[in-house]
């Protein structure tokens, strides 16, 4: 039995259809039940990170879990619990920005939360994703209404990557034996500005659209990259490490292009 926490989310609902797809076991968490969208065979069950207490009924039987860690969640705690189930194998989403900006605040951050889980005395994965294809959302309205995203950057070529890529990484590491013990670093196929970005998603529409950079939107201190970095989803004020091989390499197939993701989310932007 595999737990997916953050099952509803972009990385774990591709991963519970992945999984499933597999012919897996699959237990579902989320905070309502209810509102849950699974594949058929899927289990169901409600829980709470902020409180690992909660998780107890959900963890019964499992042998891996799949966390996704988020705010202030305890993790360390949430890992001690899953050890008393039994549980052996953990795979944990942080981010490149932990080997890219080590000594920043958030990298300081992220990398206290990797070293939890390498102590934990589970068998660990540790995946290390750039940004996603899927921040690029954030643009749908500025697109819908005039077709055009502005920004207070023209921002950095960034190799953002697919979810569901960084999903497939994960069933491969869940399902397989021989990933204990690794960092991933994740990235898409390519380096892309935000023009470049943009362009794909006009095509994809079949109709103009524009970036125009206004600095007068900046409301972050200019001096801090990385709070630069996340202020405007889809432009990259940090350099990146590049577009790594790493999701082929661990899964056979190449990871996806911005351009087929563009042609398949166009209706969120139409």
């Amino acid at each position: 039995m595999i737990l997916v926490t953050g099952a509803t989310g972009n990385i774990g609902r591709s991963l519970v259809g992945r999984l499933a797809g597999a012919g897996a076991e699959v237990r579902a968490l989320t905070r309502s039940a209810g509102r849950a969208t699974v594949p058929a065979g899927v289990g169901v069950v409600e829980g709470d990170l902020d409180d690992p207490g909660s998780l107890r009924p959900a963890l019964t039987g499992v042998e891996a879990i799949f966390l996704l860690r988020t705010g202030d969640t305890d993790t360390s705690q949430i890992l001690k619990t899953a050890a008393e189930a039994g549980i052996a194998r953990v795979v944990t989403v942080s981010s490149l920005l932990a080997q890219t900006h080590p000594d920043s605040s958030v990298g300081r951050t992220l990398l206290r939360g990797e070293q939890v889980v390498r102590d934990s005395g589970l068998e660990w994965t540790i995946l290390r994703p750039w940004e996603f294809f899927s921040n690029l959302l954030f643009w749908a309205p500025a697109i819908r209404s005039d077709g055009v995203v502005r920004a207070p950057r023209p921002g950095l070529p960034s190799p953002a990557i697919d979810p569901r890529d960084i999903a497939s990484v994960a069933a491969s590491a869940l399902l397989e034996d021989g990933h204990g013990g690794k960092t991933y670093p994740l990235t898409g196929p390519a380096t892309l500005t935000p023009q470049e970005k943009i362009a794909a998603i006009s095509a994809a529409l079949g109709r103009p659209l524009r970036f125009e950079e206004d600095p007068s939107l900046a409301t972050e201190d200019p001096a801090d990259d990385l709070a630069a970095a996340v202020s405007f989803p889809g432009v990259c004020a940090v350099a990146s490490p590049g577009a790594l091989s790493t999701v082929e390499d661990v899964t056979g197939v190449p990871a996806t292009a911005f351009r087929q993701w563009a042609i398949e989310h166009a209706d969120s932007f139409r």
